[in-house]
């Protein structure tokens, strides 16, 4: 199910440009063999919203083939550490990041995203954007272990939360096989829009965005 109709997704698409040659040729790899990467516009999206934040240091949680990592970069100019729990993944996220020039400037660690998070609050990096888009039934996890990298009024921003309308209505899983990840990612949403240090909105752009402006010193009432 398309969360919005085909035709504006389509002309949305259609607006799409990328000026970098090797980024165009990853996301044209990865849309021919299928291998999951940020949306067209959901990258349009982000990359707007990035250039008004003008980052620092960004923290991913997922990796993949280090497609979304490298288009921050290359948009913003920052520094991004992200994480990939798959072996495979992380080898050629750490290939493509070293064919793109960009190893100065984005670092990718291996492991299960909650151990490294948990390792990483020991180190002295704070990260003034966080993008979530790895396991969905874990993004609960992933959001509690981030907020203590977070700086005092960091961005949370988390993909497909909107898991192509099946968050929304369970008529979209007629199968019922995603129903813990369904009623997961619901709980999710309910906790972090009920959160007192946290706005937080839902936009229907590509699979569903929830974007989160973290203000810590909420959090000391």
């Amino acid at each position: 199910m398309e969360i919005t109709n085909k035709l504006i997704s389509a002309y949305l698409d259609d607006l799409y440009t990328c000026d970098n040659k090797k980024l165009q040729e990853l996301r044209s790899f990865a849309e021919e063999k299928r291998v999951p990467v940020i949306l067209r516009n959901t990258e349009t999206f982000l990359l707007s919203l990035l250039r008004i934040r003008q980052p620092v240091h960004i923290l991913e949680i997922g990796t993949a083939i280090g497609y979304s990592a490298s288009v921050f970069t290359d948009a913003c100019g920052c520094r991004v550490t992200t994480i990939e729990s798959n072996e495979e993944s992380y080898n050629i996220a750490m290939s493509n990041i070293r064919s793109m020039g960009f190893e100065d400037r984005i670092t990718v660690l291996h492991g299960d995203a909650r151990e490294v998070l948990t390792e990483l609050a020991c180190k002295p990096d704070r990260f003034d954007v966080v993008f979530i888009d790895a396991a969905k039934s874990h993004y609960k996890a992933f959001w509690e272990l981030s907020i203590p990298l977070c700086t005092d009024d960091a961005l949370i921003i988390c993909d497909n939360v909107l898991m192509k309308g099946m968050t929304v209505s369970d008529e979209c899983d007629p199968g019922r096989k995603y129903k813990t990840s369904i009623r997961k990612m619901r709980e999710f949403i309910k906790y972090i829009t009920d959160l007192n240090y946290a706005e937080t909105c839902v936009v229907p752009v590509g699979d569903g965005v929830s974007i989160s402006v973290i203000d810590k010193e909420l959090m000391k009432i």
